[in-house]
């Protein structure tokens, strides 16, 4: 599904983030991408979203070159990519109900289709009840499942999850890995990037583990071996 042939990024400053990366992430896979701060994981999600460019090297979606696609074909790209962030990243001003039906509004979905899939995400990710809720009167395993509501309610191919936990406790980082294996169970694609220790060993699910922009470890069915 997703190929990174040989891949280096430099930036202008001379830093390194990635180091003729190579690596392949099938579909219905579930990845975790583990490694110190600044260790190039961050970039390489940012890659497979063609927000950065490598400098040297290609990374495909299936047969694309994302990096040579048209602005269209981008678009209709990231339609295939849900993705997920640490910090949420919700619209204050709009309810549980309004964030996720603003991402359908965006990629092209009808009235019917928002006023059908919005209720139906929402119990998905055990949060009907709050519907009309806004982000200020939610805890923040509530915001964050509400952001995976929203990642996955245009039915992406896959999931870019970027530190998803890095701001829970203990027991909402365990009902969001939940969610995300529920999700990959029927079928999605899903790239994890943690700093957790405990969410990696529970998963039993391929690690990666980064070191100075390059990988250093692929395991099958890993631990965190930092």
């Amino acid at each position: 599904m997703i190929f990174f042939d040989n891949v280096s990024k430099i930036y202008s400053d001379d830093f390194v983030a990635l180091s003729d990366v190579t690596f392949t992430v099938k579909p219905k896979e579930f990845v975790s991408i583990v490694g110190h701060s600044g260790a190039g994981k961050t970039t390489l999600l940012k890659m497979i979203l063609a927000e950065e460019k490598p400098t040297s090297g290609k990374i495909f979606f299936e047969a694309f070159d994302i990096h040579s696609l048209k602005k269209r074909q981008m678009n209709q790209l990231r339609r295939r990519i849900g993705t997920i962030f640490q910090d949420f990243r919700l619209l204050p001003n709009k309810t549980s109900y309004e964030n996720i039906a603003f991402a359908m509004e965006a990629a092209g979905r009808t009235d019917e289709e928002i006023e059908s899939d919005v209720p139906h995400v929402l119990d998905l990710v055990g949060l009907g009840k709050k519907i009309w809720s806004f982000p200020h009167e939610l805890s923040g395993g509530e915001k964050q499942r509400v952001a995976i509501a929203r990642a996955i309610v245009n039915q992406p191919d896959i999931i870019i999850a970027d530190e998803p936990t890095g701001n829970l406790d203990p027991v909402n980082t365990y009902d969001v890995i939940q969610i995300l294996k529920k999700i990959n169970d029927l079928g999605t694609t899903i790239v994890l990037t943690t700093h957790n220790k405990g969410v990696i060993d529970s998963l039993g699910k391929r690690v990666v583990t980064m070191e100075n922009g390059k990988i250093v470890r692929d395991d099958k069915s890993g631990k965190y071996s930092l």
